[in-house]
């Protein structure tokens, strides 16, 4: 899968009307940032994170880029909240409660990445990288899951887990357009 590419992943552009007009955007491992791009174009205020000093380089031009190395360094939006947080082919486990957590009240998680089978058709096909049945699920529970999917994907084959969850915000229940 070639990720240098700016088309934003399809189940991001599904699910990007959950976000409100005026929610900041965080982008986790953003790349070259092209969900930063999709939100900016969108009129959203736009930070992405990223290890790589040439994936921050190309990120800066849609929005804040903070270069960190989020596995092996300290997380660096602690006590920060996001109207939505967008996360698509990443998957470091300790940091899912820190990626949860910064869903503001009212805020939405897309969140799509590989999962367990993906190791019979290609890359990644370490069980590090993979997600187990549920897994996704399992890491959202604070969160209301609008949508949710774990299957397989062809052109290119792979096995995804990917969800749109919306953290409570009031007593009513929000209504979130399907």
């Amino acid at each position: 899968m070639n990720h240098a590419t700016l088309t934003p992943s399809p189940w991001i552009v599904r699910w990007s009307h959950l976000p409100a007009a005026d929610a900041t955007v965080l982008d986790v491992a953003c790349g070259a940032g092209r969900h930063m791009q999709w939100f900016a174009q969108r009129g959203h205020a736009v930070t992405g994170v990223d290890r790589s000093p040439e994936a921050v380089d190309a990120a800066g031009r849609f929005g804040r880029a903070v270069l960190a190395d989020i596995e092996a360094g300290p997380w660096p939006f602690a006590g920060q909240r996001f109207g939505a947080v967008v996360v698509t082919n990443y998957l470091w486990r300790p940091r899912l409660p820190d990626i949860v957590a910064a869903v503001a009240p009212g805020g939405v998680l897309l969140y799509e990445t590989f999962a367990m089978g993906n190791e019979t058709v290609g890359k990644p096909s370490r069980p590090d990288f993979l997600l187990a049945p549920g897994e996704l699920l399992a890491a959202c529970a604070p969160l209301r899951v609008v949508a949710y999917e774990d299957g397989f994907l062809s052109a290119p084959e792979r096995f995804v887990q990917r969800i749109a969850a919306v953290r409570p915000s009031g007593a009513a229940p929000a209504r979130h357009p399907l």
